[in-house]
């Protein structure tokens, strides 16, 4: 069965958007990557993943102005096979997108777009911080 685990979010700075959802919503932050296409913070409330994002450019944000877009960028849905979603997903119209990370380990995410271009991403050992994470 396929479960919302995360939801992506852009911010123009990250640890003052951290501090801002720790302290209203007592989220945990529970991790930070700094990438060649920019850096993240995680939030979690134990059961949904919330990503805070500063994007560097349009590479992996599909975004002609990055540094200006503030907003819901994606989501993601952990599922139990990832060869069966992606077969379900295309055959349904949604296109392949890029991969983040490496799918034998930890935090691997398969981002597609739906036919209408909003982009998701799929995830078979979830999110850190998520009620279903795997390792």
């Amino acid at each position: 069965m396929a479960r919302l685990r995360h939801i992506a979010v852009c911010v123009k700075d990250l640890d003052k958007a951290a501090k801002f959802y720790s302290d209203v919503f007592e989220f945990k932050r529970i991790g930070r990557e700094d990438l060649d296409i920019g850096s993240a913070v995680y939030m979690s409330d134990g059961t949904i993943n919330l990503a805070l994002l500063n994007f560097k450019g349009k590479e992996g944000s599909g975004l002609d102005d990055a540094n200006a877009f503030v907003g819901a960028h994606h989501f993601g849905i952990q599922v139990d096979d990832l060869a069966e979603a992606q077969k379900k997903i295309e055959a349904a119209g949604g296109k392949f997108f890029f991969d983040l990370g490496d799918e034998r380990h930890g935090n691997f995410e398969r981002k597609f777009k739906d036919p209408d271009g909003v982009i998701f991403d799929i995830s078979k050992n979830g999110w850190q911080g998520t009620d279903s994470y795997k390792k």
